[in-house]
């Protein structure tokens, strides 16, 4: 009896269960696959192919089949029955004009229409260095296009056809994308003009260069897709398709594209002055690791670590130097290196700003004018081995020499030691070599040898402490126990 009762209370529960679940089941929101087929009309008629050509001399026969190298267009005439020059059926073989510049193809790439005047956006490395460049339409119209303005640093570049009333892509807000919502691209892949791949957002905010943080998405992008729309499901261009990551050149799975906010502020530029006019202050910059903020008392890994300032440059007026942590520019918190560019590059020239810098364990705040243009750092000399007053090997396992008043000159450093030979100990473990110069210690700024063995000894051997080393036109910090 029992054991029937048992039996009975056992179903009464699985079905009160399973009950419970089916409810729970319906309850949950249904996500589904979007069908992009009404997008994909309405967009596709602004998209546009972009083929480059580029005057060259010809040095050798052309294979006959325009476009092809010689073992490419061999592979099309034998298996797919491409008349073969010099046949009694086929084209006949051109002859070699070295002396006279011809048309050749260059590239193929992706754009699409902002404005229905013929205002057109794609990427830098699309259009640079062509003679001529085509745009050709869905409707087959062909047009040849003016460069307005191309920035390399951003890869955005604006080409402009001399046409009316074409179809336009509206603009969405790259800022409100979602990682995980559905995109898709258009594009013409290896020259396949208006193709479709569609994929979800990856990731925002990834860094892989100087001035833009990318959309990562899993979109099939191949070679040609350069240059075309990101899309999300409305419709809106939240991107343009620049990059891939890839070990044979094809798709694997990572794409990357320009936000369309910053590719905006690019274009506007370009489209009013022909080239981007970006602030710069002068500085080569390094990562802060976890060690190194903790060694400098961050706390945190955060800021911009600043290797070197140029000679004379903004930051340099403005009292920044070698080894100095920026951690605020005219009211941004630079979180990492990367940050800096982006918020001087948008910075006006002739503006003064207020920097907030990390140094010796405190913030201090200074001023600085930006200034226009992109002056590249002049690398030292390599150091050479100086001077009088030479120290023994100490708890760094270094052994050390002041530095001559010609090589501070030439370093525009006031101070320091430099490294003559090294044992073994915790500096050669860390990679310091012959040559370079020890310019501060913690927050004490090393004058000379006998100052320099003097701090050494009174440091705790269980204590990292961080270790400023010039090396050429780098200041580098190390944290260091010299245990």
């Amino acid at each position: 009896m029992m054991k029937k009762y048992l039996i009975a209370l056992f179903a009464i529960f699985s079905i009160g269960q399973l009950s419970f679940i089916s409810s729970a089941v319906a309850q949950a929101p249904r996500v589904s696959i979007p069908d992009f087929a009404d997008l994909v009309e309405r967009a596709s008629p602004a998209v546009v192919n972009i083929r480059t050509t580029e005057k060259v001399v010809a040095q050798q026969a052309q294979s006959g089949i325009p476009g092809l190298p010689e073992d490419q267009a061999e592979f099309f005439r034998r298996f797919f029955g491409v008349p073969i020059p010099g046949s009694p059926n086929g084209p006949k073989q051109s002859q070699p004009n070295p002396g006279k510049p011809q048309e050749a193809d260059r590239g193929v790439g992706s754009g699409f229409i902002i404005e229905s005047n013929g205002l057109i956006l794609t990427n830098a490395h699309v259009v640079e260095g062509a003679t001529t460049i085509y745009v050709t339409l869905t409707d087959k119209r062909e047009f040849k296009a003016k460069l307005l303005g191309m920035d390399k640093r951003t890869d955005v570049a604006v080409v402009k056809i001399e046409a009316r009333d074409l179809p336009k892509l509206p603009l969405g807000d790259s800022s409100r994308v979602r990682v995980g919502e559905w995109v898709l691209a258009i594009g013409s892949p290896f020259g396949l003009e208006n193709t479709v791949t569609a994929g979800i957002v990856s990731a925002k905010s990834r860094d892989t260069g100087d001035y833009l943080p990318f959309i990562q998405t899993d979109v099939a992008v191949n070679p040609g897709n350069s240059g075309g729309p990101l899309l999300n499901t409305a419709g809106q261009v939240i991107g343009i398709n620049s990059q891939i990551f890839s070990r044979s050149g094809g798709y694997m799975g990572i794409s990357f594209a320009i936000p369309i906010d910053e590719a905006m502020r690019v274009a506007d530029q370009l489209r009013s002055n022909g080239r981007m006019v970006r602030g710069r202050i002068g500085v080569a910059l390094g990562e802060i690791t976890k060690e190194i903020a903790e060694s400098l008392g961050l706390g945190k890994s955060r800021g911009a670590y600043v290797r070197n300032v140029e000679l004379g440059g903004p930051a340099a007026t403005g009292g920044i130097e070698s080894g100095d942590v920026i951690l605020n520019f005219n009211g941004h918190d630079i979180a990492k290196s990367t940050d800096l560019p982006r918020v001087v590059g948008e910075t006006k020239p002739g503006t003064s700003v207020t920097v907030q810098v990390w140094r010796k364990g405190a913030a201090k705040d200074l001023t600085v004018v930006v200034t226009d243009g992109e002056t590249s750092l002049a690398g030292a000399k390599k150091p050479e081995s100086s001077s009088s007053n030479v120290g023994s090997a100490n708890a760094f396992g270094v052994v050390v020499a002041d530095v001559s008043d010609a090589k501070k000159k030439e370093l525009n450093i006031r101070g320091g030691v430099e490294v003559t030979g090294i044992n073994e100990g915790p500096l050669a473990r860390s990679g310091v070599r012959s040559g370079d110069i020890i310019v501060r210690i913690a927050d004490v700024d090393i004058t000379g040898v006998k100052q320099f063995e003097a701090l050494v000894k009174g440091l705790d051997a269980n204590k990292s402490v961080p270790v400023f080393v010039r090396r050429a036109d780098s200041t580098l910090v190390i944290p260091v126990k010299p245990k």
